[in-house]
């Protein structure tokens, strides 16, 4: 009876679910040729084309397409045989600012939950402010935040797009008419100085406890808001060009962490090459 390489479906899995060999390479702390000999060597052993290689893009083959959640049930029923004995519940707390989750938060949750099935996950969301005072407090064990990337205790991740968003047909108005987060917001305060700067008038018309709720502001047509490209609302388009608005700077994504344990460490790199995945 033939065999799979349980290493090999894994890395197979992972490169499926971040779409790169680059980030895969990272979540295994290994190479990106040790990844893709690894894949041949799996193709070859199940005489199938899994992955259709571009310069650009990596994509699952039909083939693949068919074998991946095989794939995962073979990974996630080892896993639940090793952990009887050897992997008991290890609780992470996470915090994650909400210009980072948005709504990829579902799919980082179950790539994370795929990687390690007998993870406890307690997920915290805030501003970037809040979670990084939590993670200094030591109430989370790792912080996913905008900015900051001075502080030497963390590692930045990528640099995020912000940008003015908007309905399509927003019309030119005197007076601008913006959503942002309540303060303290480092996006917020960039943005307004940004306007004060370029000598435009704008009002704020609507505060949200959270980005849902000034995405929500936005797609009812109430305001333009800043906001980070990952976590703009359905159906809006960048205004900035249009309405003549000023650029905003790239923001920085960073991750802080208090846990060195080999578990935890791996599920948060799988988080953060989900996150530079997009």
């Amino acid at each position: 009876m033939k065999t799979l390489d349980l290493d090999a479906v894994h890395a197979f899995v992972l490169v499926a679910d971040l779409q790169s060999f680059t980030r895969a390479a990272e979540v295994l702390d290994t190479t990106q040729s040790a990844i893709s000999l690894k894949l041949k060597r799996l193709e070859a052993h199940l005489e199938r084309r899994l992955l259709e290689r571009t310069p650009r893009q990596v994509r699952l083959s039909v083939e693949g397409t068919a074998f991946l959640n095989s794939a995962r049930d073979l990974l996630a029923a080892h896993d639940r045989a090793w952990s009887v004995l050897h992997a008991p519940p290890r609780r992470l707390r996470i915090g994650i600012s909400d210009h980072v989750a948005g709504a990829a938060l579902p799919s980082l949750l179950a790539k994370v939950n795929t990687h390690d099935p007998a993870l406890i996950i307690e997920v915290r969301i805030a501003m970037s402010q809040e979670i990084l005072a939590l993670f200094d407090a030591g109430e989370v064990d790792a912080a996913f935040v905008l900015g900051h990337g001075e502080r030497r205790d963390g590692e930045v991740l990528f640099s995020d797009e912000m940008d003015w968003f908007g309905l399509p047909d927003w019309p030119h108005e005197t007076t601008l008419r913006i959503a942002t987060l309540s303060s303290p917001c480092g996006l917020r305060s960039q943005a307004t100085e940004a306007l004060n700067a370029a000598g435009i008038a704008w009002q704020e018309v609507f505060v949200g406890g959270g980005v849902s709720a000034v995405a929500a502001a936005v797609t009812a047509g109430l305001a333009v808001a800043p906001l980070c490209a990952r976590v703009a609302p359905a159906g809006s388009v960048s205004v900035r060009e249009r309405l003549g608005l000023p650029r905003l700077r790239k923001s920085s994504v960073s991750v802080f962490r208090s846990v060195n344990d080999e578990r935890s460490r791996s599920a948060l790199k799988v988080m953060g090459a989900a996150l530079k995945a997009g």
